[in-house]
């Protein structure tokens, strides 16, 4: 007799957008069952960007093991497809130690490439760059932005207006293939995601209290020595502001005070501005997470709440 498939191994999927409280909950979580936490954020990869990422402190990554923290230099460029192996191996890993891996974090294209796989996306075309780098030239990158808004508007909801890189990606997909981003990203390459994943995601039901919870937040980095951070890592590694790393929502109002371009108090109304735009990007894609079991991330018993919902999915998992 043929002996009977083995289930997956269960694999928890903490996501919610920036200052949603999903440190926290991972802390509780893996307090209480054999859980590593494996990041699930394109900033935290980079060394010496720790108070702009809200990086887990020392204490909190002595307690847990972390996997994907402080991997890279901040002058080096890291991928959807780099995090889904690196990601993969980690997991592989953990579960090998007879441990649950818990994916934590708020950038929702590195989760959507861990689970449902990689794309096939034309390869760059300098010419079509070159083309589109002369329309922002002539015209602008709102622009560019409004170009893109117009011929794959899904994209360009979910990506910041400022993020030129991206923007021009998106953009330059269409003009090579004639057709969106969008429409691509719904056929992947491949799936491979040998996990039983149990989806959650901290959602706020009034988006007033996370606004307010966003500045609070950022004036906290500001005094703890954001500007100080970004200076040092300038004349460290030679930053500016073309560099992926930059591009972290308050690195890049850090850089542009430092540079003269933004007074302290556009710093302070800016690099608010800009996260909480950021949240509700990742809202969005959090709503649109069909299987996800959903959280009041301002419930005052939220880590027990989302604890005692992951041992009833594991015990059923088991069954």
């Amino acid at each position: 007799m043929a002996k009977a498939k083995q289930p997956d191994p269960p694999a928890i999927l903490l996501m919610g957008p920036t200052a949603s409280g999903k440190t926290a909950v991972a802390l509780e979580i893996a307090r209480a069952l054999p859980c590593e936490i494996v990041s699930v954020d394109s900033a935290l990869v980079y060394k010496g960007m720790d108070i702009g990422t809200a990086k887990p402190d020392a204490e909190a990554l002595q307690a847990v093991p972390h996997h994907l923290v402080d991997i890279i230099e901040p002058h080096e460029t890291y991928s959807a497809a780099r995090f889904r192996d690196d990601a993969l191996a980690a997991m592989r890993e953990i579960t090998e130690r007879g441990r649950i891996p818990l994916l934590v974090g708020g950038t929702m294209l590195y989760f959507q490439a861990l689970v449902e796989g990689l794309n096939e996306l034309p390869q760059a075309d300098p010419m079509i760059r070159l083309v589109i780098d002369t329309m922002a030239q002539e015209e602008g990158w709102p622009a560019v932005y409004a170009r893109l808004k117009q011929v794959d508007p899904a994209t360009a909801a979910r990506l910041d207006p400022n993020d030129k890189q991206r923007v021009q990606r998106a953009l330059e997909i269409y003009y090579i293939s004639g057709k969106t981003m969008a429409d691509l990203l719904q056929k992947p390459r491949y799936v491979y995601f040998p996990y039983t994943p149990i989806k959650i995601a901290l959602i706020p039901d009034e988006r007033a209290l996370l606004h307010e919870r966003i500045e609070k937040r950022f004036v906290h980095m500001l005094e703890a020595g954001l500007v100080s951070e970004v200076e040092r890592l300038r004349e460290e590694y030679g930053l500016d502001a073309t560099m992926p790393a930059m591009r972290c929502v308050g690195y890049r109002q850090a850089l542009q005070h430092l540079n003269g371009d933004l007074t302290p108090e556009e710093l302070l109304s800016q690099g608010v501005a800009a996260t909480r735009q950021l949240a509700k990007r990742q809202l969005t894609w959090l709503r649109s997470i069909e299987d996800a079991t959903v959280f009041e991330c301002f419930d005052e018993s939220l880590g027990a709440t989302v604890l005692e919902h992951v041992q009833r999915e594991l015990l059923a998992a088991r069954a």
